[in-house]
């Protein structure tokens, strides 16, 4: 609890970019809530200059429909870079003045559930405009460079596997913390899965596979349908999000049980057996919380198939890579011990650790953090005190200063220049760093614009920088 008789203030900084961002943000809200303080929550598409948010939202879900090879070979190219290309750059120094103005005289922390509100805010750390800590929750199991972002005071992660990934990327305080979810998200019994079942329309006693896609319903889910169906092991149950044309695809395909937006995601876990998924975000961690078994499948490039790998590795959920071995997978989750030693796994990441509430409180508290090189060779923040280490695998001077239970885990608006030709140049450049931005990335926009890129940097960074005077 906050030690103080009036309560403190916390800055919460998400991002609207599908519903893993902001779902995220929205439980960290009711947490900190919870616990007594007075929370201020931003979506950061919203903080960009010349309202360009909905450019990078739309571009995001444009690439993922329309290119997913080209997504992947971005992220390939990215996943390991030192810092954001200078397009990006341009663009989140854009956002700096209204980030800044989020926090008011009385907050004393901000956090941050999207890496390019993590990058903005490590900035403002670094050169002294944000004298409070600044923290990032990790949202998903794997950590793209971009997550990691200079300046920051805390990393806090799920899991050992994106803790372990965030500190060989040099990020400052990692921690451990485990994750949080709508605390609906539980165990069903026997009775309650039965109603569920009753209440969704769904057969009493075949096994029953819940496909989901994320809330914008992209990538393969057809074929995975059709494969899951094909199998004969488990019933397709699809989720949709609101991609309503994916929906009437499906029951066009012959899938009897197809939903949109379900807003009872808790009661649907109720009624099924096992989660296919295939970006591995929010879903798969409500479905651990659950006791559903989960699998990766058919993954989205990028991010998709990062997080399968360390969900793979981290024994919380397999990732089939050829479909002959769906049925197999299906039928060990469903009828072996392989479910059952899943079912506990999972389980176990929400007993064996609280979340990130008590390091954001720990960080709220305590003394502002003093500043010290960084292994990326900027001044990162960091905080004065240890904590006993023995319950992690990371090394001690990577962790920031929490609890120790918290360790307790398992191993376009106005273009420069009139022209025409001018015009389209720059909305082909904004475009691209929505792009790249919107993924998480920090793409080489040279890929998009062929020649001599610099030219367009600059255009963008005069842009960008005169719109936000």
């Amino acid at each position: 609890m906050p030690h103080s008789d009036s309560p403190t203030r916390i800055t919460v900084i998400s991002a609207s970019m599908g519903a893993g961002h902001d779902g995220a943000a929205t439980e960290l809200t009711r947490h900190l809530t919870a616990a007594g303080f007075l929370v201020d929550r931003h979506d950061f598409l919203d903080l960009l200059p010349a309202r360009i948010g909905k450019l990078l939202s739309g571009a995001y879900l444009r690439l993922l429909t329309w290119a997913p090879a080209g997504y992947q070979r971005i992220y390939a190219a990215t996943e390991h870079e030192r810092r954001p290309n200078p397009a990006v750059r341009a663009l989140l120094r854009g956002a700096e003045r209204r980030t800044l103005a989020t926090v008011t005289p009385d907050t004393r922390a901000v956090v941050s559930t999207y890496p390019g509100a993590s990058q903005v805010l490590g900035a403002l750390r670094l050169r002294g405009r944000l004298a409070i800590p600044a923290l990032t929750y990790l949202t998903d199991f794997s950590v793209h460079s971009l997550w990691v972002a200079p300046g920051i005071d805390a990393h806090l992660a799920a899991h050992a596997i994106p803790a372990a990934q965030a500190h060989e990327q040099g990020a400052a305080g990692v921690t451990v913390t485990g994750p949080m979810t709508d605390p609906r998200f539980t165990p069903a019994d026997e009775d309650e899965r039965r109603a569920a079942r009753t209440r969704f329309g769904l057969p009493p006693d075949t096994p029953l596979a819940l496909l989901v896609a994320g809330s914008w319903g992209v990538g393969p889910v057809r074929e995975a349908a059709a494969e899951i169906l094909g199998t004969g092991v488990a019933l397709p149950v699809v989720v949709c999000g609101r991609n309503h044309a994916l929906a009437e695809r499906l029951r066009a395909d012959g899938i009897a049980h197809v939903h949109g937006w379900v807003d009872d995601m808790p009661g649907l876990m109720h009624a099924c057996d096992v989660l296919v998924q295939n970006a591995g975000g929010l879903t798969s961690l409500e479905a651990l919380a659950g006791g559903l078994p989960v699998v990766s499948y058919r993954c989205i490039p990028g991010h998709g198939r990062t997080n399968a790998a360390a969900l793979d590795e981290a024994g919380l959920a397999p990732w089939i890579r050829e479909p002959d071995r769906l049925a197999p997978t299906l039928t060990e989750l469903l009828h072996g011990p392989r479910g059952r030693a899943q079912r506990e796994a999972g389980l176990a990441l929400f007993t064996t650790a609280p979340g990130p509430v008590p390091a954001v409180t720990t960080m709220a508290h305590g003394p502002l953090p003093t500043a010290r090189p960084g292994r990326r060779g900027a001044p990162t923040a960091v905080p004065s005190r240890t904590p006993d280490l023995s319950t992690t695998a990371l090394p001690a001077e990577s962790l920031t200063a929490v609890p120790a239970e918290v360790l307790r885990l398992p191993v376009a608006g106005r273009f420069v220049g009139r022209s025409r030709q001018a015009r389209r140049r720059t909305a082909l450049m904004v475009a691209a760093v929505a792009a790249t931005l919107s993924l998480g990335v920090g793409a080489p926009l040279a890929y998009a614009y062929g020649e001599s890129p610099g030219h367009h940097f600059g255009a963008l960074t005069h842009y960008l920088e005169d719109d936000d005077r």
